[in-house]
């Protein structure tokens, strides 16, 4: 059974999150629709959890003294839609209507520029983390929002980044449970690992 935190999204935007918009973003290309959600993990500084360092760098304002690490992303310009905390809290970057910058070079079903069709949702977490069963429950919460706001977006057009960029992505990795994710969403078909 879904368990709502927050409301539909509308105009792009997921209702009662908090919402930091991210100059990391652009409009999609005419007549392009929603038709993949691509899971990710992300961790400031790596393999820690908390704080404001995510936030900080889809919005550009990553203090690069922060932390040694920060000195090699600080010029990134990245973002997705959505951030899901481990306590299961959402942020959101860039409305589902437009096209956050997550993907990089990849490739689904033959068709490049992932970014120019697809939904990014970040995870906080790493390739061998085990993720809470909060963050299970919000994403299938915000996946199925995604697919009400946009019909065009399948059942099972779910992916991890490593699934669209092999060889250069591993996210969200070997700790993230996709049948915990597929039973959560009633369907078949996900990566399996």
């Amino acid at each position: 059974m879904i368990d709502n935190k927050y409301g539909q999204i509308s105009g792009g935007w997921l209702a009662g999150c908090e919402q930091v918009a991210s100059p990391n973003c652009g409009a999609r290309p005419a007549g392009a629709k929603v038709e993949l959600v691509v899971v990710h993990n992300i961790s400031l500084p790596p393999g820690e959890f908390g704080g404001p360092y995510i936030v900080d760098l889809f919005s550009n304002s990553l203090d690069r003294t922060a932390h040694a690490y920060f000195e090699e992303i600080a010029d990134l310009k990245v973002s997705a839609h959505f951030l899901i905390r481990r306590d299961g809290d959402v942020v959101q970057f860039v409305s589902t209507e437009d096209m956050a910058w997550h993907a990089g070079v990849s490739q689904w079903r033959g068709r490049e520029k992932c970014n120019e069709f697809s939904i990014g949702i970040e995870l906080e977490g790493t390739d061998t983390h085990l993720y809470t069963q909060e963050q299970y429950a919000r994403l299938e919460e915000v996946i199925r929002k995604c697919r009400h706001a946009h019909s065009a977006l399948e059942d099972d057009a779910i992916v991890g980044h490593s699934d669209i960029a092999p060889g250069r992505k591993t996210d969200p990795g070997e700790s993230f449970d996709w049948q915990e994710l597929q039973s959560r969403l009633g369907v078949e078909g996900l990566p399996l690992g």
